[in-house]
């Protein structure tokens, strides 16, 4: 019984210093954690069933998820830096804020398909409405992020 108490504790810790430093919306970062480890175990496994497993292909695929989180990170910064000096010069730029939740957004839909495409690969029946209904969102997304940044009317000049 003392191991639980002590279990319980050590997780209420770590469970109260993410959400400290994350915000409300920490089970957003630690969902994409947890289809990081998936996807990247779900990728081995398509791998080795295929006879194409390699500890090359396995490193590399694990430091992309690393760079992952230095892109999501560096985001976040930027969304928080140009609110900063937007209130530093008396310009709203709260609208900043989205370019951090846009890749957390896109990133957790990219791991989401790549898990779901490693099954499919592998044989295990996934329905197609799921792997449609991912890639629809991919694009709003992506439509999203382009009228917010105003990329579409750039592209038009």
């Amino acid at each position: 019984m003392e191991f639980l108490n002590k279990a319980n504790l050590i997780g209420g810790v770590v469970v109260t210093a993410v959400a400290a430093t994350l915000g409300k919306y920490w089970f957003l970062f630690a969902g994409l954690l947890l289809f990081n480890v998936i996807d990247w175990i779900s990728g081995w496994m398509r791998s080795s069933l295929k006879g194409e497993s390699c500890s090359r292909v396995g490193a590399i695929g694990a430091m992309k998820k690393v760079w992952y989180w230095v892109v999501i990170g560096t985001a976040f910064f930027i969304g928080f830096s140009f609110r900063q000096m937007g209130q530093a010069i008396g310009v709203s730029l709260e609208f900043m804020d989205l370019v951090g939740w846009f890749v957390l957004a896109n990133y957790l839909v990219n791991e989401i398909r790549s898990i779901l495409e490693n099954l499919v690969e592998m044989g295990v029946p996934v329905p197609s409405y799921l792997v449609k209904g991912l890639k629809v969102t991919a694009d709003k997304i992506e439509t999203a992020a382009q009228i917010n940044t105003g990329e579409d009317k750039e592209e038009e000049r």
